[in-house]
């Protein structure tokens, strides 16, 4: 089966990108080295085409019924242009995939109508984005729920009509100011609004999966090489957005946790706040469940003390050689210059402090448990 291709691939092939293969996408991994696109981050300002997220809308009289009870947050806190990070649970609880949700201006309205923050007096509308090659079963997941609860939504996948780009670094918000005229620097984290940029309405959002501040922006997919061109900075590529997330401590969909190979819960994954067990959603009572009676292992950040490098699939293992878990993450910190990850083990492990050891390549190397993230972020 063929690559999908994100919207400016031709445009990344003559900036000389290199590309990977991610959730049946063909991406680009670096464009100058995975050194330069981290320290632009971090230190200034860099841009990643991310088009494999996917792009699922939900609109009509129950579409916030549909969302609250199909992700685990509390769909009914969003006023137009909040946002929320969530998971998406099956019935014991496991985590099918993880996801922000995006309430948009109300169906009546248009983006020219909303560059503030709206009001909600028409039929509420949400954009939520699923994991990359997940986008087909997340919507066949929507509109079986939907038909099976007798809903009124409509439910659209809208991938391939949506490019998304994160613009990310200390200097971030102002290079997205200078572009737009809509005062996009007073929105606060997980906050959004319509934005024009080169006469084109973008989906502007506060969020990120860096550690740092910026914006990530859902442009129409005929637009997206006008929009690029605009944000003139260092292009970046999946190499530098795993290191970066794995320094924020942020979790990897198929990797830190995968529904078939690595089924863990919110409360293991280190995710509960996104749990709101007040509210009725698909696999609120096997949460409650765990949350009353806790957890056996928890994922941690550890950092290894001899040389090495952790990888996924490297075994941790007590002082004493005896397994207790499995690296999900794991990668030479370009901004601690020293070696991280991430992996589950039992809770009498989890305390930061606690010494462990990882196997690489065969020999035993002594590790850390550290709090994350294993940077400041904002």
């Amino acid at each position: 089966m063929p690559l999908q291709t994100p919207p400016l691939r031709g445009i990344h092939d003559e900036r000389g990108a290199k590309f990977t293969e991610f959730g049946g996408w063909d991406m680009p991994v670096e464009f100058d080295s995975i050194q330069t696109e981290h320290a632009a981050v971090r230190e200034d300002v860099g841009i990643f085409d991310v088009s494999h997220m996917g792009q699922i809308h939900v609109t009509g009289p129950d579409a916030t019924e549909l969302m609250q009870r199909l992700t685990s947050n509390d769909v009914s806190r969003l006023g137009v242009g909040d946002s929320q990070y969530a998971a998406i649970t099956d019935e014991d609880g496991t985590v099918i995939d993880d996801t922000v949700v995006y309430r948009l201006p109300d169906e009546d309205e248009t983006p020219q109508d909303s560059h503030g923050d709206g009001d909600a007096d028409g039929e509420p509308t949400y954009l939520f984005v699923p994991n990359a090659g997940t986008d087909e079963a997340t919507h066949e997941r929507w509109l079986s729920y939907r038909n099976e609860w007798d809903l009124e939504a409509t439910v659209d996948n809208r991938t391939d009509e949506y490019a998304m780009f994160a613009v990310q670094g200390p200097n971030a918000v102002d290079l997205v100011a200078s572009v737009t005229e809509d005062p996009v620097g007073d929105l606060e984290r997980f906050e959004a609004r319509y934005a024009t940029i080169d006469g084109v309405d973008c989906w502007t959002a506060r969020t990120g999966y860096t550690g740092e501040d910026g914006f990530e922006l859902i442009v129409p997919w005929a637009d997206a090489a006008e929009i690029w061109a605009a944000l003139d900075c260092q292009p970046c590529g999946l190499g530098a957005r795993d290191t970066l997330r794995i320094e924020a401590g942020l979790l990897l969909a198929g990797q830190d946790f995968d529904p078939e190979d690595n089924p863990r819960t919110p409360y293991e994954a280190g995710i509960g706040f996104t749990v709101a067990l007040e509210t009725e959603f698909v696999g609120r009572d096997a949460l409650a469940a765990v949350d009353a009676a806790g957890v056996d292992e928890r994922l941690v950040g550890f950092q290894l003390i001899d040389r090495g490098v952790p990888r996924h699939g490297y075994d941790i293992t007590t002082t004493e050689s005896r397994v207790i878990g499995t690296v999900t993450s794991g990668t030479m910190s370009p901004t601690l210059e020293k070696p991280i990850g991430l992996g589950y083990v039992p809770v009498e492990y989890a305390e930061p402090g606690t010494t462990l050891q990882v196997v690489v390549r065969g020999q035993s190397k002594k590790a850390r448990v550290e709090t994350t993230p294993f940077i400041d972020t904002v």
